[in-house]
């Protein structure tokens, strides 16, 4: 019997989607709130809409010390919400710019060593 590892793989592999809305009254909350954006940045977050930061992790167990990360980076104010789904749940999100369908862009593989 043979199994599919892509199929696995699909279910293992991780996404960790941060969204925040933080409060850019004052200058100090605009610094926070450039500093937790530089933060997602230098742990590997990528900007996928303003104010929506998405990190790929080969498993959950990967994704959950990053979700860690971000916690531990929260600003004083504002709202921060943190999704994980698998990379099969982030295949099946519909990307439009404008009326027009685009298409998700593809992860390299991962070499796992154990």
């Amino acid at each position: 019997m043979s199994i599919n590892t892509d199929r696995l793989n699909a279910y293992r592999v991780m996404w960790t989607l941060v969204m925040y809305d933080l409060p850019t009254e004052t200058k100090k909350e605009r610094k926070a709130a450039a500093r937790f954006r530089k933060e997602l940045q230098s742990d590997g977050f990528a900007m996928f809409q303003f104010s929506m930061y998405i990190r790929h992790s080969a498993s959950s167990e990967n994704a959950d010390v990053h979700k860690k990360r971000v916690i531990k980076s929260l600003p004083e104010h504002g709202k921060v919400g943190i999704l994980q789904i698998t990379d099969k749940q982030f295949g099946m999100m519909e990307v439009f710019y404008g009326q027009k369908p685009h298409e998700l862009p593809q992860v390299s593989q991962q070499l796992e060593l154990f």
